[in-house]
């Protein structure tokens, strides 16, 4: 999978890519990730990006110029998913994840300042995303996210691909605990289930407990189940 970063902190990403699963990933070329400085594509010699709105009110606006020019540059194909995170955005699951697993390349859009140009989102961006009901400084740390997601579900990243398949949200459902040595911590035992050997009766319980824990705390995803 390609990913392109068009950003203004491409520094940002260094020692994210540089670390844990997404450096696997990237070692093993399971993904390709680039940044481009939407700052090289500005129009003036102090690279100015940003503008105040129109209307007036606080804040200041990315300018459209240097992003649409950083899209053309990339020579998108028409099929290719350009993203941008925005709290506007529909809410990021593991199903989406999965949809967008299924495309060779994306872009992503990273936001900075009060918004972009709402001209952008209207010729350029196929998908708007949102990784929380919270406001981050920029969008550079929901590609990330993204990022990370993505990476760890390309095949012979992670060893054992049934972990990844196992984890929450994966089956609707939230995971279920789990438990190492020593069996014996702090007063606290591991459940004697899993200590049987019977792996059967381990799948049933880790079931249980996923649905047990899912209603608990996210019971909208057992409703969605049976829609």
């Amino acid at each position: 999978m390609r990913i392109e970063l068009l950003t203004l902190f491409p520094e940002m990403f260094n020692s994210f890519l540089d670390s844990s699963i997404v450096n696997i990933a990237l070692k093993k070329k399971a993904i390709e990730i680039s940044t481009i400085d939407i700052r090289d594509f500005a129009f003036n010699k102090h690279r100015q990006v940003d503008d105040y709105p129109y209307g007036g009110g606080a804040g200041m606006i990315m300018k459209p110029e240097p992003i649409a020019e950083g899209i053309k540059f990339l020579d998108i194909g028409k099929n290719v998913p350009i993203i941008y995170f925005t709290p506007q955005g529909k809410l990021l699951n593991q199903k989406k994840v999965r949809q967008l697993m299924e495309n060779d390349r994306i872009v992503i859009i990273c936001g900075h300042y009060k918004e972009i140009d709402n001209r952008i989102r209207d010729k350029y961006v196929t998908e708007e995303i949102s990784i929380g009901d919270y406001v981050l400084s920029s969008g550079e740390l929901a590609s990330m996210v993204l990022i990370d997601a993505l990476s760890r579900l390309q095949e012979g990243v992670i060893n054992d691909i049934e972990s990844a398949e196992s984890d929450s949200h994966e089956k609707n459902l939230l995971g279920c605990p789990y438990y190492t040595r020593p069996v014996n911590f702090d007063g606290i035992s591991v459940p004697e289930i899993l200590l049987s050997g019977n792996h059967a009766k381990i799948d049933i319980w880790r079931n249980e407990k996923s649905i047990e824990i899912t209603k608990k705390i996210r019971p909208e995803f057992l409703n969605n189940e049976k829609e």
